[in-house]
């Protein structure tokens, strides 16, 4: 900040200080907001296969414990679905699992990140209109 900015803070009127608040402080917080989205493109391009779901063990006969077998459930395009996994693919399929719990996750932050970033927009815009009235 040069001399200017100061000065105009120890008059208790500042024209420099307020141009700051209308223009400076919303783009700094834009291009913050537009760098942690973009960091979070990046998080996804690099996402391994996944799929959605959770898995369980179950038995034959529960009560006593009796034919273990692993289940997959899960729900896609508004439909329940239930599928065995054979027991060498359990790993696989709870690293899929995770990677999809892990992609729900970034979605949320940029979803997050973008209304933010579009409120403040919003109110740079509108700031910006009363200023030149």
């Amino acid at each position: 900040m040069g001399p200017e900015f100061h000065a105009g803070l120890q008059k208790g009127v500042d024209k420099t200080y307020s141009i700051y608040m209308l223009y400076i402080m919303p783009i700094d917080k834009l291009k913050q907001l537009e760098k942690e989205i973009l960091k979070i493109k990046k998080e996804l391009l690099e996402l391994a296969p996944m799929r959605p779901g959770s898995l369980s063990l179950q038995y034959k006969r529960p009560a006593e414990k009796k034919g273990p077998y692993y289940q997959l459930s899960y729900t896609h395009k508004m439909r329940s679905r239930t599928q065995y996994v054979r027991p060498e693919w359990v790993a696989e399929i709870q690293k899929q699992i995770e990677v999809y719990k892990r992609f729900k996750r970034l979605i949320e932050q940029w979803v997050e990140l973008s209304i933010d970033h579009s409120q403040t927009r919003m109110k740079q815009v509108a700031k910006t209109a009363r200023s030149d009235q």
